[in-house]
């Protein structure tokens, strides 16, 4: 596995180079593209270097061991840094997802459970949106669909980073969160104080950089313009400024309604179209490669119950990682590092085991 750093060190400089050329920045996109991969290379040239360092320590410490006894005693401790700076380039030289660094489109959807499930929906946005807030990430509504009691039977946002590192990605973290989450507790609703289970499904895709990255044809989208409505299906404007944009080969249907413009509306229902499309190829080539699918925890199944929120006992669980803690209450107010980290470790060490197979 190791061998494969070299490659990675000579394209670190020849970026390093290309990134000294004026001429890279009058291309935006280009720039982007090679600032997100010279800081992934970054890591990985670092902990080359660290390894590299430690090896050449426990090296030293073992032939002045020979002379002086003294030295003997540095010995296991320059050993276990050195099988840690060995772990961490090891764990930095898996492959890493492509579109780590890339912004989301993330969508929360009301379940089973009626009324509840959509403000479980609305929980959701909210600890989502304080989890993006902890990270300096920017949240844009993108449309909404609210539900009587005031959750949302349906609602979009837009989350970004300006972070270069692909690891530090808005992606990299939440691509994770797809799937369905399972609520249990008491609904406002609830009479007899009886625990009801509900679900609430989130859907998250990696945002298009650029327009030209999903091939549309304008001649495979069908565009309808309505009145926009609120909850209750009441009419909430007086001109026909929502959209509906159905892609014909594909039968992705878009609707966006939350701006008082037909044509921000149109625009918001082109990006999550671009983000979805862009989803189902890679869903596709995922298939196509089952053997890497199967290293993956993060699965392409939407329908996979991911997750259970108990409300009465404060448990959290996760049902791919085996995560459980009774913190609720915190992860609801957006404490979702831990659980995130345990799904990136449970990725990890399951293409670390793929790779080990080789």
């Amino acid at each position: 596995m190791f061998e494969s750093v070299q490659p990675l060190l000579d394209e670190h400089a020849a970026l390093q180079e290309e990134l000294a050329d004026p001429a890279l920045h009058a291309d935006a996109a280009r720039a982007k593209k090679v600032n997100r991969r010279y800081a992934e290379l970054s890591r990985i040239v670092a902990a080359n270097a660290a390894w590299q360092q430690a090896n050449d320590d426990v090296d030293a410490a073992r032939e002045l061991a020979k002379e002086d006894e003294a030295f003997a005693e540095e010995v296991p401790t320059l050993e276990e840094g050195l099988a840690q700076a060995q772990e961490k380039l090891r764990r930095l030289l898996i492959p890493r997802d492509p579109d780590d660094g890339r912004d989301v489109i993330m969508e929360i959807k009301g379940g089973e459970g009626g009324a509840e499930s959509a403000l479980f929906a609305s929980d959701l946005l909210r600890m989502y949106l304080q989890y993006a807030q902890s990270k300096g990430w920017k949240v844009e509504l993108l449309d909404q669909n609210e539900s009587d009691l005031g959750g949302y039977k349906d609602v979009q946002v837009a989350i970004k980073s300006n972070a270069s590192d692909p690891s530090q990605g808005v992606w990299a973290h939440l691509k994770y969160e797809g799937g369905v989450h399972r609520v249990q507790r008491v609904p406002v609703t609830e009479t007899q104080g009886r625990i009801h289970t509900s679900t609430t499904g989130v859907l998250v895709f990696p945002e298009v950089d650029e327009p030209e990255e999903v091939d549309i044809n304008q001649n495979d989208l069908k565009i309808d313009v309505y009145r926009s409505s609120g909850p209750g299906g009441q009419s909430v404007n007086t001109t026909d400024s929502a959209v509906r944009i159905t892609h014909l080969p594909t039968g992705i249907v878009v609707s966006m309604q939350n701006e008082k413009s037909q044509l921000q509306n149109r625009e918001a229902a082109m990006r999550v179209l671009r983000a979805r499309l862009l989803a189902r190829q890679q869903e596709e080539l995922a298939a196509a490669a089952s053997d890497a699918r199967k290293t993956q925890i993060r699965s392409m199944d939407r329908s996979e119950r991911i997750r259970t929120y108990n409300f009465p006992e404060n448990r959290i669980a996760d049902h791919r990682t085996g995560y459980k803690a009774y913190n609720l209450d915190q992860v609801m107010n957006g404490a979702l590092d831990p659980i995130i980290d345990s799904a990136i470790q449970a990725d990890e060490e399951a293409q670390l085991a793929g790779l080990g197979d080789e």
